[in-house]
């Protein structure tokens, strides 16, 4: 067989030498770069969003619709926070030249101002008794916002205590990044994050066995931190690391052949359900010593590279991967498979690398690495001689730091894997493909765990025959509720004839499907959460429900008003005269701020609570401020508009389908 060989320059010191089989290496998905691959997602990802749930009235809102070819990424000013940080950076060097260090302490203020710099206290301590001119941390505070330079954002600055500088944003600015964003695109929002490319690792479910809800969590905010991420102008790399090689095959492979030995002709119908067909075949392995010797005998004559065992073992891939399309499909999620039988080839390479750098060492059979911290050591070669998790993600690990050029290697999993983990990455570590912990650099490793999904009874979420609970029947449940309640609801207030059956499959959709995705990620993710279709699907507080019936209500605003919105938004202007108008605007412009937190540390909840609060200062901003009718009714039907696309952009970065009427 021929083969490639390509060695891989890298930073951090790191070469990678790889022989790939050259029918890999003419494979059009290997050739393509990431980069292709992530800008060809965020294309397909835009057009599956703009389909979503279109109704005949949706042409006046328009922000669906906006044309940002005029816009380059490279040209984003930033988050307010990350602006505002540039000036008290200017500030701090002009005051405190000689401590270049000193970063800015910039965080929103509740009570005193718009934004607060925190660097006083800090600054004291380090040069207090220097002979310093400052008596205080208030006279530190007083030279920080008197050095803050001129510009266009800050309107006003005061001083309290031991020298919190508050900050109040020019109301003007406020209201003309609102403008400029209506007319230029939400993607003018995006923030500016430090990393440029980075692997999200999640979904990663088991060939022959049925996705579940830890399968779930890890799909839902896997994918959400994967849209914040490409918003951000990060190239993306979704890996789906599958369980696709390992001993169960051989199990699987000689029931087949046990069953049928004709299964080539028989097609999919000899394995049928592959969960029962699984469960079948487990049954006879433990059962059975002689079955289990031949499955043993199959698992090597498939890593042989033996035809029929090959064959066979694609066919069980190719019924999986189809039982996982269907979850997929309904969640709106697109991934790339990469699973363990991708990395399997190189793994010799690694384990030989790890050893010609002294860290594997042989233990009462097995072949092992010991780590400082750890009472147990990591096997990388199991005694048998076969390989195990931890070979696997050290070699998948590699690929992606040395080929794939990743920054940011992000991991999806159940908190149980916690300390897994841990090892792996203090073996990267000690191998020197990642700098120490400690010193916060890229390339970086993250893993985002989990909590479980818990039943009423506060107990693992399980049907009632405790079987683990289908993904796909649990979807269709939602969808089917959802549908339930809204038929049900339209019937009661006479408005069912307004609805054509495509708008109510498409709605009840959304609304299902969000409901669970919601549900999910309005939770700190590392905590349990207890699943209730009865909770998620409530139209009343922090629920997907809600925030949709929210959002199509400001759609309704905006097409009651008979206005043109686009003509608004190239001739109107927003002014902020009454306060809750400028609460409102306040916390729109803070939308990309609260992007970056997010993704810097990995927690989707924190963008729930931004959607939740914006829809709720939305409704105190409506009740206290006439909008059609009123003098300022352009003004604030762009106010509206621009509420409408930040949810909408929300919406999507949890991927959630809007709806524009309920």
């Amino acid at each position: 067989m021929t083969a490639i060989a390509i060695a891989v320059a890298t930073p951090h010191s790191l070469s990678f030498s790889l022989r790939l089989p050259s029918s890999l290496s003419r494979s059009p998905s290997f050739r393509q770069t990431g980069y292709l691959r992530a800008s060809a997602r965020r294309l397909v990802s835009t057009r599956v969003y703009n389909s979503s749930v279109v109704t005949g009235e949706e042409a006046s809102t328009s922000s669906f619709s906006q044309t940002q070819s005029s816009f380059n990424m490279a040209d984003r000013t930033g988050s307010v926070k990350q602006q505002v940080a540039s000036l008290v950076k200017s500030s701090l060097q002009a005051t405190f030249p000689d401590l270049s260090d000193v970063e800015p302490q910039v965080a929103i203020s509740a009570k005193f101002g718009d934004y607060q710099c925190n660097n006083a206290m800090g600054l004291w301590s380090r040069i207090r008794g220097s002979g310093t001119e400052f008596r205080n941390p208030n006279s530190v505070g007083q030279a920080l916002a008197n050095n803050l330079p001129p510009s266009e954002i800050i309107e006003s600055t005061s001083v309290a205590g031991p020298g919190f500088v508050n900050i109040n944003l020019s109301t003007n600015w406020i209201s003309k990044r609102i403008n400029d964003m209506l007319v230029d695109g939400i993607q003018t929002w995006a923030p500016i994050l430090s990393v440029k490319r980075a692997v999200v690792d999640f979904s990663s479910p088991n060939i022959a066995k049925e996705m579940h809800v830890g399968h779930l969590r890890s799909t839902i905010i896997g994918d959400t931190l994967a849209r914040m991420f490409e918003f951000s102008d990060v190239d993306v790399l979704r890996r789906n690391h599958v369980g696709d090689w390992g001993t169960q095959f051989g199990m699987l492979i000689e029931y087949l052949f046990e069953q049928f030995p004709n299964w080539e002709d028989v097609g999919n119908q000899a394995i049928g359900d592959l969960q029962e067909f699984y469960k079948a075949s487990k049954k006879r392995f433990d059962d059975d010593a002689s079955f289990k010797e031949r499955a043993q005998q199959a698992v090597v004559k498939l890593q042989g590279g033996e035809a029929k065992y090959r064959a066979a073992w694609k066919k069980i891939c190719e019924i999986s991967r189809s039982e996982f399309d269907l979850v997929y499909e309904r969640l709106n999620v697109h991934l790339e498979e990469k699973g363990e039988s991708f990395y399997n080839p190189y793994i010799p390479d690694t384990i030989k690398e790890l050893t010609d750098k002294g860290l594997v060492e042989e233990s009462e059979g097995a072949r092992v690495i010991f780590l400082e911290g750890f009472n147990i050591p990591l096997i990388v070669v199991k005694k048998d001689g076969g390989y195990n998790y931890a070979s696997t993600d050290l070699t998948a690990l590699k690929y992606r730091l040395q080929v794939e050029q990743a920054e940011w290697i992000i991991y999806v999993t159940d908190v149980g894997q916690q300390q897994h983990f841990e090892m792996f990455f203090s073996a990267a570590r000690k191998a020197g493909w990642l700098p120490p912990a400690e010193e916060k650099k890229f390339p970086r490793v993250s893993h985002v765990g989990f909590g479980l999904v818990l039943g009423s009874d506060g107990k693992r979420f399980r049907t009632r025959s405790s079987e683990v609970v289908r993904l796909v029947e649990l979807l269709d449940e939602a969808k089917n509720r959802s549908k339930a309640e809204l038929i049900q609801r339209l019937e009661n207030n006479g408005t069912i004839s307004d609805w054509t059956d495509e708008e109510l499959e498409q709605t009840a959709e959304a609304v299902g499907y969000g409901a669970v995705k919601y549900a999910d990620l309005k939770n700190n993710r590392s905590t349990n959460y207890v699943f209730s279709f009865d909770q998620m699907l409530k139209n009343q507080g922090n629920t997907a429900v809600y925030l949709e019936y929210a959002h199509a209500r400001i759609c309704s605003i905006v097409r009651r008003s008979n206005k043109d919105i686009d003509t608004l938004k190239k001739t109107g202007t927003i002014t902020l005269g009454h306060p809750d108008e400028r609460v409102l605007a306040l916390h729109l412009i803070q939308f990309a701020e609260v992007v970056e937190e997010a993704c810097n540390n990995l927690l989707p909840n924190v963008l729930c609570e931004y959607l939740y609060n914006l829809s709720e200062i939305f409704n105190q901003f409506y009740t206290n401020c006439r909008v059609i009718d009123s003098p300022e009714d352009t003004s604030r039907l762009l106010l509206c508009e621009a509420t409408a696309t930040v949810m909408r952009k929300c919406f999507e970065l949890l991927g959630i389908k809007p709806v524009f009427k309920l």
